[in-house]
């Protein structure tokens, strides 16, 4: 990505006059996970922030975003939804729904606004980084002002990863 190609998400934060640095990197077709984008960028997996859609026993749409490092607790994540149960949507519905791509969904700039709960954990960081809407670009910024901009909660909703 050209320095300074801006993507939607980079450019309603900027808008909004929330502070956040970007970073790119050469991604992986075949391993387009969070843990090789922290390793790509020398983060800790704690403060990487993967995002996850899934659809609600209600058929509603949910944003959960997890540390790299973590799995999204269905149970948990349900019970922060106030639904009686969510499970991931397919990858092909992902730029449906959302109108990002498998790697590069950011938590910002949706096609709609679907309810959004953060991993509690996020608040234990001055910084947090998140997608910025394209594979092997994140942007780094508080979670605090990001949450509040896009009215999300946070809740207990990961587990660590064996």
């Amino acid at each position: 990505m050209d320095a300074t190609e801006k993507t939607n998400a980079m450019r309603i934060l900027e808008q909004a006059g929330i502070p956040f640095t970007t970073a790119s990197y050469d991604y992986d077709e075949n391993d387009l996970s969070g843990t090789h984008a922290a390793d790509s960028l020398g983060l800790p997996y704690e403060r990487v922030f993967k995002t996850l859609v899934a659809r609600g026993a209600k058929n509603n749409i949910y944003v959960f975003c997890i540390p790299v490092c973590c799995e999204l607790d269905l149970k948990k994540a349900a019970r922060a939804a106030g639904d009686k149960s969510v499970e991931l949507i397919h990858v092909k519905e992902l730029l449906g729904i959302t109108g990002y791509i498998r790697g590069g969904c950011s938590p910002v700039g949706m096609k709609k606004k679907y309810p959004t709960i953060f991993d509690e954990t996020a608040l234990l960081y001055e910084t947090i980084s998140v997608s910025a809407g394209i594979r092997g670009t994140q942007m780094t910024l508080s979670p605090v002002e990001l949450m509040e901009f896009i009215e999300a909660a946070q809740a207990d909703i990961a587990s660590q990863s064996v």
